[in-house]
């Protein structure tokens, strides 16, 4: 028998980390010849830390994050690349329920639409400005996130600026429902359970989502240092499939209670069930009673969620341009094109005779229905994927797009 392939993986306290924690707790990982070993962090400022020193060999990290360490925009640069991604959507914006009331006298409903609360939003920013008011403080989880981009993306096509119209400040997904409480903040983008948490309190509404502002989009993936899988491809490809079992039992709605269980223990969320059934089930309660039903809110495993695409990769990749975190250069596109690797993902599964994307990229934002697509091994059902604004993302005509972007 051969010795079991040791791997230390940082993650958040998200249910979006919870791909990772069941292939370590509910025994793929072992099956795969792997002891995984487990560590909690409180911010994703030391998950980016601790890969880049060598704590961790991979993370559970947001899914702009290794582009980051890739191009440098780090303290601790260090080459970090994407081979599985933990799922699509998963967030939500939520705001004091001071805003909320604001932003319904302006005409926003509880219904989750991201144009009709954004032009709300907006309504109340101008009152507010007019009336010599403070601007409001939003938060977001770290500035090299999905969260940061998906706000501003959403704030930007509402007419809202996102650098002179409010306030972005960065705080750890744990303590922002706290942050709002004691009136720190007004609103923030964060994962599941940290939006329900709010509700739950009584002191938050939710406004919107990720899977309405971009359906079918990228969030979290798993972020391995690319010395380490250069040195242990073995490991890495064991890992890889032990992922993705763990994917398709959490997906499995057989399996929600054993997994709002397993999540909800002091040493992963330690959260009450009930607090995230709403990203098992999509059903969402939204605050003052009102509550909606949101079709793939979160995916694990299905529409190939676990697939590392380059055009997830490259869409981050405009928008850290657009916000001006990075100029837009040759060099810099290529490298945040070769951060994700869809190659180690497939050399890894092929062998188990699953669906398989063809393609390394996809446009983002063309399919307008779920759609059965080509792919080696089993059927594959993409989309929708649709941003809410209508705007089609093609990663071969990159610099366009980039050109087009407005600031708001």
């Amino acid at each position: 028998m051969s010795m079991a392939h040791e791997i230390t993986a940082g993650f958040m306290p998200l249910f979006d980390s919870a791909v990772l924690v069941a292939a370590g707790e509910m025994g793929f990982a072992a099956r795969e010849g792997i002891e995984l070993k487990l560590q909690r962090e409180t911010s994703w400022a030391n998950i980016r830390d601790r890969i880049a020193i060598g704590h961790f060999d991979v993370a559970h990290m947001l899914g702009p994050m290794p582009l980051a360490c890739s191009l440098g925009l780090t303290p601790l640069a260090s080459e970090t690349i994407v081979p599985f991604s933990l799922g699509l959507g998963g967030n939500c914006v939520t705001v004091s329920n001071a805003v909320w009331d604001g932003m319904a006298a302006h005409g926003a409903s509880p219904d989750l639409d991201p144009a009709r609360a954004g032009a709300a939003l907006g309504a109340l920013i101008h009152e507010r400005a007019s009336a010599g008011r403070e601007p409001l403080r939003f938060a977001v989880v770290h500035p090299h996130s999905g969260h940061n981009y998906e706000l501003r993306y959403w704030l930007a096509a509402c007419g809202i600026d996102p650098d002179r119209d409010i306030e972005i400040v960065i705080v750890p997904p744990p303590f922002m429902a706290d942050a709002l409480a004691t009136g720190r903040i007004d609103g923030y983008c964060v994962g599941e359970p940290w939006n329900s948490a709010a509700v739950a309190a009584g002191t938050g509404q939710i406004v919107t989502v990720k899977a309405l502002l971009w359906r079918n989009s990228p969030e979290k993936v798993i972020g391995v240092r690319k010395t380490w899988a250069e040195e242990n491809p073995d490991a890495l490809a064991a890992l890889l499939r032990a992922l993705h079992h763990s994917a398709r039992w959490c997906q499995d709605p057989a399996n929600r209670g054993d997994l709002a269980a397993l999540m909800a223990r002091p040493a992963f969320l330690g959260q009450p069930e009930a607090i995230q059934l709403p990203a098992l089930t999509g059903q969402l309660q939204l605050g003052g009673g009102a509550a909606r039903r949101v079709e793939d809110f979160f995916l694990p495993f299905d529409k190939a969620a676990n697939f590392p695409w380059k055009s997830h990769a490259l869409w981050f990749y405009t928008q850290m341009v657009r916000w001006g975190q990075l100029p837009h250069t040759p060099q810099n596109l290529a490298i945040a094109r070769d951060c994700y690797r869809p190659d180690l993902y497939r050399a890894a599964l092929r062998p188990l005779g699953v669906a398989l994307p063809g393609a390394n990229a996809k446009v983002e934002g063309a399919l307008r229905m779920a759609t059965p697509v080509g792919s080696a091994g089993a059927s594959l059902v993409l989309g929708p994927d649709g941003f809410f604004d209508g705007q089609i993302f093609d990663p071969d005509r990159i610099d366009a797009y980039i050109a087009g972007q407005k600031r708001a």
